[in-house]
């Protein structure tokens, strides 16, 4: 990413300025992907940021803000000429955090605590497709609003409509199913067999009760799914509700990765396992033979106590932000070529967009057909481990003890 200095003097209205004349650009070339503004700081209560995105009108282009609070959303529509008066107006006086999205760029306006101000500006890294300007636009969805368990669980009314604060949750969940429905049909798994999956975390059970859904009602294979929680009265409230909408094949018991025992799994399921929660979820999937991994994870506290940042990055890393992403970086990494070296395909992608979530980074794991020689990704990681100055990584520990690497 190329960087745009700041100028000795007017900064901030240099910068400003820079950053709508690069927005009217993408505006008259038709060209806007979308803008976020974040890090509200303004007055209005529960605000957390702006989505704004093309939009036609009766024939009309416009900008559709959706304004994005902690438990709803509201959307309004503005012709561009106001649309371009109201964003000026609301940085930085109400967000410090401006980042526009074309079809060829991608720039960032970022106010900090004392004023300063950085632009940042940069090609496009991957082709991007102009979004559709329609008002109502279908999406594909993976299941559908009508089904039982989502009244039940209080994502859609008693008509089948949507709940408004549970449109994230509802995105959410659909994107979980499409990852799922593609590792399904890449992994050897067969659906004239019994699919076995452990969601450990399931909390209310959104995700535990749609995978469920999508194996037995829009794949017709047996699905045997089992949510694990911690907390006694989920588990009881998601147990009544599997009962009461029979959903038979569901089941949920109290417990974690470290307290279950492990069983023959298909599929293993760990969101936001805490820090090494989640190397205990992957270990706790290669034990189970399972064929598909997915894990979301969630803090990285081990490896960033380790880390021993090499003396050409400590300017960079002496940032409290930067060896954070760092560790997460680190020990995500470590963690997806432990996963490779026992014989699986993985992946680290965003598994949904920073607009509905902060915790938005999947580990997917596939089983491999044919299994791979572990050498050379072993000393991938040993020399990762010793670049960084690390001792130990749990993933790694409990793999060893059980001998699935050498």
């Amino acid at each position: 990413m190329s960087v745009i200095t700041p100028t000795s003097s007017g900064t901030a209205t240099d910068h400003l300025a820079q950053f709508l004349g690069l927005l009217d650009i993408s505006l008259s070339q038709n060209s806007l992907v979308k803008l976020v503004l974040a890090k509200h700081v303004g007055s209005e209560a529960d605000l957390q940021r702006i989505i704004i995105k093309p939009l036609t009108v009766k024939g009309q282009p416009c900008l559709s803000f959706v304004y994005r609070y902690k438990t709803r959303d509201i959307t309004s529509n503005f012709a561009l000429a106001e649309a371009v008066e109201v964003i000026a107006g609301l940085i930085p006086a109400s967000f410090k955090n401006a980042h526009l999205l074309s079809l060829s760029d991608e720039v960032q306006l970022e106010f900090s605590k004392k004023g300063k101000t950085t632009l940042f500006k940069s090609k496009a890294q991957q082709e991007r497709q102009a979004p559709s300007a329609g008002h109502d636009r279908e999406k594909k969805r993976y299941l559908e609003l009508t089904r039982p368990f989502l009244t039940d669980l209080g994502v859609t009314n008693r008509q089948h409509e949507l709940i408004p604060a549970m449109s994230r949750k509802w995105k959410q969940i659909n994107k979980f199913i499409e990852v799922f429905s593609h590792a399904l049909s890449s992994s050897p798994l067969k659906l004239d067999q019994p699919i076995k999956v452990a969601d450990f975390g399931s909390g209310k059970g959104y995700l535990t009760f749609a995978i469920h859904d999508y194996l037995c009602n829009t794949l017709q294979a047996q699905g045997l799914v089992s949510g694990v929680e911690l907390r006694e009265d989920m588990v009881t409230l998601c147990n009544e509700a599997a009962a009461k909408l029979d959903h038979p094949g569901l089941t949920f018991a109290q417990g974690d990765v470290r307290t279950v025992a492990p069983s023959a799994l298909d599929v293993m399921i760990a969101l936001h396992a805490c820090d090494i929660a989640t190397d205990y979820a992957i270990h706790m999937g290669i034990r189970s033979g399972a064929s598909i991994i997915m894990c979301s994870p969630c803090c990285h506290k081990q490896i960033r106590l380790q880390i021993q940042s090499p003396a050409l990055l400590k300017p960079m890393l002496q940032y409290g932000l930067h060896m954070g992403q760092q560790a997460e970086m680190v020990t995500d990494s470590l963690r997806a070529l432990l996963l490779e070296a026992c014989g699986y395909e993985t992946k680290v992608f965003e598994f949904i967009s920073l607009e509905h979530t902060n915790k938005n980074k999947m580990i997917l794991a596939v089983k491999r057909a044919e299994p791979v020689d572990p050498a050379q990704l072993l000393a991938r990681i040993q020399e990762l481990k010793t670049f960084y100055g690390i001792s130990e990584h749990c993933l790694e520990t409990l793999l060893r003890s059980d001998g699935f690497i050498g």
